[in-house]
C-alpha cells in the first residue's frame, strides 16, 4: 500500500468512528480554523469518506460561518474606532491649538507583511471581487474580510465576495480531491 493509499484509509478510519451526521460537522468545524478554511477541510472530507457534495457544503458553511463572525465583529470594532478618531479630533479642535512641544510623537508603521502587500496589491489592482477572489492565495478568507473592512468596505459586500471566493475554491479543491481520490482508488 503506498502512501496516499495509507493516508486514506486511516482518515477513513477515523471517520468511520464517527456517526454520519457527526461526519459533515467535523469538517464545518475544521474549515472555520485559517489556513485550513473551506478548500483542507473538503479535501479531507471528501478523502476520508464523505460524499464530495456533502464535504463541499460543509466546508463551505463553516468557513462562511467564520467568515460572518469576523466580519460582525470587525464592522462593530471599526465603527466604534472611527467614533472615537472623531470624538478625539473634535476635543482637539475645542481645545485650540496645540503646543508641539507638548505633542505626542507620532508612531512609526511596522512593515507590511509580504502577504499583506500582495493582497493590498489585488485590493488596488482588481477591486473587492478580484482581491476576495485571489486573497486566499495570500492570505486566508478571515484575514481578507478583516482587512477590506479596515478599509472601508461594507459588511454585504465583504460578505458577498468572501461568499463568492469560498464557493468557488472549495468547489475547485473538492473537484480535484474527488478526482484525485478516484484515480487512486481505481
Amino acid at each position: 500500500m503506498n502512501p496516499i493509499e495509507t493516508l486514506l484509509v486511516s482518515l477513513q478510519e477515523v471517520m468511520a468512528q464517527v456517526p454520519f451526521f457527526v461526519q459533515p460537522l467535523i469538517v464545518a468545524l475544521a474549515a472555520m480554523i485559517p489556513f485550513v478554511e473551506g478548500e483542507v477541510a473538503s479535501v479531507l472530507g471528501v478523502w476520508a469518506g464523505l460524499h464530495p457534495i456533502v464535504a463541499f457544503l460543509a466546508a463551505v458553511a463553516g468557513n462562511f460561518v467564520s467568515v460572518l463572525v469576523v466580519v460582525l465583529f470587525g464592522a462593530k470594532a471599526r465603527a466604534a474606532i472611527v467614533a472615537w478618531r472623531a470624538r478625539r479630533a473634535e476635543a482637539k479642535a475645542a481645545a485650540g491649538p496645540s503646543d508641539p512641544a507638548t505633542d505626542e510623537p507620532p508612531v512609526e508603521a511596522k512593515p507590511e507583511s509580504k502577504g499583506r502587500q500582495r493582497f493590498r496589491r489585488f485590493l488596488v489592482r482588481f477591486g473587492v471581487p478580484g482581491a476576495s477572489i485571489l486573497g486566499p492565495l495570500a492570505l486566508p478568507t478571515q484575514i481578507t474580510s478583516a482587512m477590506l473592512l479596515s478599509t472601508g468596505v461594507s459588511k454585504q459586500w465583504v460578505l458577498l465576495w468572501q461568499g463568492v471566493a469560498i464557493v468557488l475554491w472549495t468547489a475547485l479543491t473538492t473537484l480535484v480531491a474527488a478526482g484525485i481520490l478516484a484515480a487512486v482508488v481505481h
